[in-house]
């Protein structure tokens, strides 16, 4: 039977951790590491600075102290279990992982580690304000799972899906999408902490702006599961050939 590994960066005890360990349960064996605490924003960063625990909640799910989602899918894969995973499944998030977003996302990012260290991985998102249904997303993940194991992604491609929040019943169908993107961020927000003293909130994501047919953005208003493959190899390929002939002239 496969093994899979899952995580999030909602941490440990979220709901939609749950949803998705009981959802793919049925299809294999797995392990459950995520972190302590909500790491949402956490990216691909690493701990190396200091040293990691783990620990088992009453939910029978492990986490790691003071660990990001990166942490949690590269200990895992690098033997913290007695086993390695034939696939890491990230999420599922609370709330959307689209466009510009992907960057900053955790759940992304353990998606991303788990396909850096040789996995085929996927990242599962509820897009919505209030995300309770955590059970539609859940069966899509299954329903995607099933297919990965039965067609082999492409060497470092990992899958961003994101859900409506609706009933399954309501989703009108999968899309395969491109990433949309946002407007530039709102402005810092300056606060003051109870001394006193100056402190700052990172401003709200900005606004849709390539947000039409095609992107993720797009179908997920329409009531579709968006399903994007996101490419890990970040060279601007086309552009290789220009910059050395920039470099040539300096």
């Amino acid at each position: 039977m496969p093994r899979f590994l899952i995580s999030n960066d909602d941490g440990y005890l979220a709901p939609g951790l749950a949803a998705l360990a009981e959802a793919i349960k049925p299809l294999g064996d797995l392990e459950v590491l995520a972190p302590e605490q909500d790491r949402s924003g956490a990216s691909n960063s690493l701990t190396l600075d200091r040293p990691l625990r783990m620990r088992t909640g009453l939910n029978g799910f492990h986490y790691l102290i003071g660990g990001t989602p990166t942490d949690c899918v590269h200990l895992a894969v690098t033997g913290i279990f007695a086993e390695t995973p034939d696939m890491v499944i990230s999420g599922i998030n609370r709330g959307a992982n689209m466009g510009d977003d992907v960057l900053y996302s955790g759940t992304v990012a353990a998606a991303t580690e788990g396909r850096f260290l040789g996995l085929p991985a996927m990242a599962v998102s509820l897009a919505g304000r209030d995300c309770t249904h955590f059970s539609t997303a859940a069966r899509v993940a299954a329903k995607l799972v099933t297919g990965v194991l039965s067609h082999a992604l492409p060497a470092d491609t990992i899958l961003n899906v994101n859900v409506p929040d609706l009933p399954y019943d309501e989703i009108r169908g999968f899309e395969v999408t491109r990433l949309g993107r946002r407007h530039k961020s709102d402005m810092v927000i300056p606060a003051a902490d109870p001394r006193g003293d100056p402190v700052y909130w990172i401003g709200p994501s900005g606004r849709e702006a390539d947000a039409g047919p095609g992107t993720d953005f797009d179908a997920v208003r329409r009531g579709y599961v968006s399903i994007t493959p996101l490419d890990l190899d970040m060279t601007r390929y086309n552009f290789l050939e220009g910059l050395s002939q920039w470099l040539l002239r300096c």
